[in-house]
Protein backbone atom coordinates (compact mmCIF):
# COMPACT_ATOMS: atom_id res chain seq x y z
CA UNK A 1 0.00 0.00 0.00
CA UNK A 2 2.91 2.41 1.03
CA UNK A 3 4.05 1.76 -2.61
CA UNK A 4 1.05 2.31 -4.65
CA UNK A 5 0.60 5.87 -2.30
CA UNK A 6 4.36 6.50 -3.55
CA UNK A 7 3.83 6.35 -7.12
CA UNK A 8 0.73 7.62 -7.04
CA UNK A 9 1.37 11.05 -5.45
CA UNK A 10 4.82 11.15 -7.56
CA UNK A 11 2.47 10.51 -11.00
CA UNK A 12 -0.30 12.82 -9.69
CA UNK A 13 2.10 15.67 -8.62
CA UNK A 14 3.45 15.47 -12.31
CA UNK A 15 0.11 17.27 -13.38
CA UNK A 16 -1.17 19.15 -10.22
CA UNK A 17 2.08 21.07 -9.92
CA UNK A 18 1.29 24.78 -10.89
CA UNK A 19 3.72 24.92 -13.43
CA UNK A 20 3.00 21.96 -15.14
CA UNK A 21 -0.29 22.50 -14.79
CA UNK A 22 0.04 26.01 -16.22
CA UNK A 23 1.90 24.43 -19.55
CA UNK A 24 -0.98 21.94 -19.89
CA UNK A 25 -3.84 24.25 -19.60
CA UNK A 26 -1.71 26.70 -22.47
CA UNK A 27 -1.67 23.66 -24.44
CA UNK A 28 -5.31 22.47 -24.55
CA UNK A 29 -5.44 26.40 -26.07
CA UNK A 30 -3.29 25.96 -27.83
CA UNK A 31 -4.98 22.31 -30.21
CA UNK A 32 -8.75 24.59 -29.43
CA UNK A 33 -7.05 27.35 -31.41
CA UNK A 34 -6.20 24.84 -34.16
CA UNK A 35 -9.33 23.27 -34.22
CA UNK A 36 -10.82 26.96 -34.80
CA UNK A 37 -13.04 26.25 -31.04
CA UNK A 38 -11.83 30.16 -30.52
CA UNK A 39 -14.44 30.67 -27.79
CA UNK A 40 -13.02 27.50 -25.67
CA UNK A 41 -9.43 29.17 -26.36
CA UNK A 42 -10.45 32.40 -25.00
CA UNK A 43 -12.35 30.89 -22.15
CA UNK A 44 -8.73 29.47 -21.09
CA UNK A 45 -6.26 31.47 -22.10
CA UNK A 46 -7.79 34.67 -21.21
CA UNK A 47 -7.88 33.72 -17.36
CA UNK A 48 -4.40 31.76 -18.11
CA UNK A 49 -2.75 35.44 -18.79
CA UNK A 50 -4.56 37.17 -15.72
CA UNK A 51 -3.42 34.98 -13.32
CA UNK A 52 0.20 34.98 -15.20
CA UNK A 53 0.27 38.47 -14.79
CA UNK A 54 -0.48 38.58 -11.12
CA UNK A 55 2.04 35.48 -10.65
CA UNK A 56 4.76 37.59 -12.50
CA UNK A 57 4.45 40.84 -10.42
CA UNK A 58 3.31 40.15 -7.28
CA UNK A 59 4.52 37.16 -4.44
CA UNK A 60 0.61 36.20 -4.00
CA UNK A 61 1.54 32.81 -3.76
CA UNK A 62 3.54 33.93 0.02
CA UNK A 63 -0.03 33.90 1.39
CA UNK A 64 -0.87 30.16 0.99
CA UNK A 65 2.67 29.23 1.84
CA UNK A 66 2.74 31.71 4.87
CA UNK A 67 -0.18 30.20 7.24
CA UNK A 68 2.22 27.13 7.03
CA UNK A 69 5.52 28.67 8.27
CA UNK A 70 3.97 30.66 11.07
CA UNK A 71 2.23 27.45 12.53
CA UNK A 72 4.93 26.17 14.26
CA UNK A 73 7.83 28.42 16.48
CA UNK A 74 11.37 27.74 17.37
CA UNK A 75 11.81 27.15 21.18
CA UNK A 76 12.85 29.68 22.95
CA UNK A 77 14.03 29.54 25.49
CA UNK A 78 15.33 25.81 24.08
CA UNK A 79 14.53 23.01 26.44
CA UNK A 80 17.43 21.83 28.70
CA UNK A 81 17.31 18.14 28.12
CA UNK A 82 16.43 15.93 24.71
CA UNK A 83 17.57 12.67 23.59
CA UNK A 84 17.92 13.39 20.11
CA UNK A 85 17.90 16.01 17.11
CA UNK A 86 15.73 14.81 14.05
CA UNK A 87 16.83 16.05 10.77
CA UNK A 88 14.92 15.31 7.70
CA UNK A 89 15.97 14.80 4.33
CA UNK A 90 15.67 17.22 1.73
CA UNK A 91 17.97 19.68 2.40
CA UNK A 92 20.56 17.95 -0.40
CA UNK A 93 20.33 18.11 -3.98
CA UNK A 94 20.23 14.34 -4.69
CA UNK A 95 20.48 14.34 -8.30
CA UNK A 96 23.48 16.97 -8.98
CA UNK A 97 25.32 15.29 -5.60
CA UNK A 98 25.28 12.02 -7.45
CA UNK A 99 25.63 13.13 -11.14
CA UNK A 100 28.96 14.99 -9.83
CA UNK A 101 30.53 12.98 -6.73
CA UNK A 102 29.98 15.20 -4.37
CA UNK A 103 27.89 16.92 -1.70
CA UNK A 104 25.36 19.52 -2.67
CA UNK A 105 22.81 21.89 -0.68
CA UNK A 106 19.50 22.76 -2.04
CA UNK A 107 17.30 24.97 -1.12
CA UNK A 108 16.18 23.60 2.02
CA UNK A 109 20.07 23.01 3.03
CA UNK A 110 18.97 24.93 6.30
CA UNK A 111 18.32 22.12 7.83
CA UNK A 112 22.08 20.82 8.25
CA UNK A 113 22.76 24.21 9.28
CA UNK A 114 19.84 24.03 11.97
CA UNK A 115 21.59 20.63 12.79
CA UNK A 116 24.49 21.95 13.28
CA UNK A 117 23.37 24.56 15.71
CA UNK A 118 21.93 22.49 18.03
CA UNK A 119 24.21 20.11 18.22
CA UNK A 120 26.79 22.55 19.85
CA UNK A 121 23.82 23.95 21.75
CA UNK A 122 23.42 19.76 23.05
CA UNK A 123 26.91 18.26 22.48
CA UNK A 124 26.16 15.33 24.09
CA UNK A 125 23.15 13.78 22.10
CA UNK A 126 22.70 11.92 19.07
CA UNK A 127 21.71 13.33 15.80
CA UNK A 128 19.48 11.49 13.72
CA UNK A 129 19.00 11.78 10.27
CA UNK A 130 16.18 10.63 8.09
CA UNK A 131 15.76 10.48 4.24
CA UNK A 132 16.35 8.13 1.39
CA UNK A 133 15.73 8.63 -2.38
CA UNK A 134 12.34 9.94 -3.10
CA UNK A 135 13.25 9.07 -7.38
CA UNK A 136 10.37 6.62 -8.88
CA UNK A 137 13.60 5.12 -10.77
CA UNK A 138 16.10 3.57 -7.84
CA UNK A 139 19.91 4.61 -8.69
CA UNK A 140 21.91 2.02 -10.33
CA UNK A 141 24.73 0.36 -8.68
CA UNK A 142 23.60 0.89 -4.93
CA UNK A 143 21.07 -0.52 -2.72
CA UNK A 144 18.44 1.33 -2.10
CA UNK A 145 19.37 4.52 0.02
CA UNK A 146 22.87 3.77 0.49
CA UNK A 147 24.05 6.82 -1.57
CA UNK A 148 21.54 9.16 0.30
CA UNK A 149 23.34 8.16 3.77
CA UNK A 150 26.91 8.74 2.53
CA UNK A 151 25.66 11.91 0.83
CA UNK A 152 24.20 12.92 4.32
CA UNK A 153 27.21 11.56 6.22
CA UNK A 154 29.66 13.69 4.63
CA UNK A 155 27.71 16.93 4.78
CA UNK A 156 26.57 16.24 8.28
CA UNK A 157 30.14 15.37 9.35
CA UNK A 158 31.67 18.61 6.79
CA UNK A 159 29.66 20.90 9.09
CA UNK A 160 31.19 19.73 12.65
CA UNK A 161 29.15 16.67 13.55
CA UNK A 162 31.44 14.05 14.75
CA UNK A 163 30.33 10.47 12.96
CA UNK A 164 30.07 8.95 16.11
CA UNK A 165 27.10 10.77 16.91
CA UNK A 166 25.19 9.79 13.92
CA UNK A 167 22.01 8.05 13.40
CA UNK A 168 21.24 7.60 9.89
CA UNK A 169 18.07 6.19 8.47
CA UNK A 170 17.87 6.21 4.73
CA UNK A 171 15.02 3.79 3.20
CA UNK A 172 12.35 6.66 3.56
CA UNK A 173 11.17 8.02 0.44
CA UNK A 174 8.47 10.63 1.88
CA UNK A 175 7.68 12.08 5.27
CA UNK A 176 5.69 8.82 6.35
CA UNK A 177 7.90 6.43 5.89
CA UNK A 178 10.80 8.99 7.65
CA UNK A 179 8.82 8.38 10.90
CA UNK A 180 8.28 5.08 9.97
CA UNK A 181 11.87 3.77 9.52
CA UNK A 182 13.17 6.05 12.33
CA UNK A 183 11.34 5.03 14.71
CA UNK A 184 13.47 1.63 14.97
CA UNK A 185 16.36 3.88 15.61
CA UNK A 186 15.41 6.00 17.94
CA UNK A 187 17.65 5.80 21.75
CA UNK A 188 14.55 6.48 23.55
CA UNK A 189 11.29 5.32 22.01
CA UNK A 190 9.24 7.69 24.48
CA UNK A 191 12.19 10.47 24.41
CA UNK A 192 11.63 14.08 23.87
CA UNK A 193 13.56 15.00 20.24
CA UNK A 194 13.84 18.61 18.79
CA UNK A 195 12.74 17.80 15.38
CA UNK A 196 14.34 20.18 12.15
CA UNK A 197 12.62 20.52 9.13
CA UNK A 198 11.99 23.23 6.91
CA UNK A 199 9.16 25.67 8.06
CA UNK A 200 6.37 24.87 5.30
CA UNK A 201 7.08 21.35 6.41
CA UNK A 202 7.05 21.16 9.94
CA UNK A 203 2.99 21.08 10.36
CA UNK A 204 2.97 17.72 8.18
CA UNK A 205 6.19 16.33 9.70
CA UNK A 206 4.86 16.81 13.75
CA UNK A 207 1.04 15.39 12.35
CA UNK A 208 2.82 12.28 11.33
CA UNK A 209 5.29 12.26 14.47
CA UNK A 210 2.26 12.63 16.66
CA UNK A 211 0.68 9.73 14.85
CA UNK A 212 3.83 7.66 15.38
CA UNK A 213 3.86 8.65 19.02
CA UNK A 214 6.74 10.55 18.71
CA UNK A 215 7.30 12.76 20.79
CA UNK A 216 9.38 16.43 18.88
CA UNK A 217 9.58 19.72 19.83
CA UNK A 218 9.81 21.79 16.44
CA UNK A 219 12.54 23.87 15.24
CA UNK A 220 11.64 24.95 12.14
CA UNK A 221 14.17 26.35 9.44
CA UNK A 222 14.16 27.50 5.93
CA UNK A 223 11.57 30.32 5.34
CA UNK A 224 10.64 31.01 1.96
CA UNK A 225 8.15 34.16 2.51
CA UNK A 226 8.52 37.30 3.22
CA UNK A 227 6.41 39.43 5.68
CA UNK A 228 3.60 40.81 4.25
CA UNK A 229 5.18 44.33 5.27
CA UNK A 230 8.23 43.23 3.01
CA UNK A 231 6.14 42.24 0.06
CA UNK A 232 6.30 44.08 -2.64
CA UNK A 233 5.88 44.33 -7.06
CA UNK A 234 8.90 43.07 -8.13
CA UNK A 235 8.11 40.88 -11.55
CA UNK A 236 10.02 37.49 -10.28
CA UNK A 237 7.60 35.14 -12.31
CA UNK A 238 10.04 32.21 -11.67
CA UNK A 239 10.51 32.68 -7.82
CA UNK A 240 7.03 33.71 -7.23
CA UNK A 241 5.71 30.22 -9.24
CA UNK A 242 8.58 27.99 -7.09
CA UNK A 243 6.76 29.34 -4.27
CA UNK A 244 3.32 28.48 -5.60
CA UNK A 245 4.76 25.21 -6.37
CA UNK A 246 6.19 24.80 -2.71
CA UNK A 247 2.85 25.88 -1.15
CA UNK A 248 -0.03 24.00 -3.30
CA UNK A 249 2.43 20.49 -2.76
CA UNK A 250 2.41 21.22 0.85
CA UNK A 251 -1.57 21.73 0.92
CA UNK A 252 -2.51 18.63 -0.74
CA UNK A 253 0.25 16.67 0.90
CA UNK A 254 -1.44 17.98 3.99
CA UNK A 255 -5.01 16.49 2.43
CA UNK A 256 -3.59 13.20 1.20
CA UNK A 257 -2.37 12.33 4.66
CA UNK A 258 -4.90 13.36 6.54
CA UNK A 259 -7.49 10.93 3.80
CA UNK A 260 -5.23 8.00 4.10
CA UNK A 261 -4.94 8.26 8.22
CA UNK A 262 -0.64 8.26 7.98
CA UNK A 263 -1.94 11.91 10.41
CA UNK A 264 -4.87 12.13 12.55
CA UNK A 265 -4.56 16.24 12.11
CA UNK A 266 -4.63 17.74 9.21
CA UNK A 267 -3.11 21.27 10.30
CA UNK A 268 -1.02 20.35 13.13
CA UNK A 269 -0.87 23.12 16.33
CA UNK A 270 1.68 24.11 18.67
CA UNK A 271 0.53 22.58 21.73
CA UNK A 272 2.92 24.15 23.43
CA UNK A 273 1.30 27.72 23.67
Amino acid sequence: MDEVFFVVSKLGWAIASPGNFLVLLMTFATIMLLLNKVTIAKWVLVPLMIINCLLMAYPVSDSLLAPLETRFSKPMPLPQNVDGIIVLGGGEKLKQSLSWHTQELGDAGDRFVGAAVLANQFPDVPIIYSGGSNLLRPVENGQHGQHEANIAQMLLTAIGISKERLIIESQSRNTAENFLFMKRKLPKLNGTYLLVTSAFHMPRAVGVARQQSINVIPYPVDYMTNKEQLRQWDFDYIGHLEILDLAWHEWLGLTAYYWTGKTSEWLAQDISE
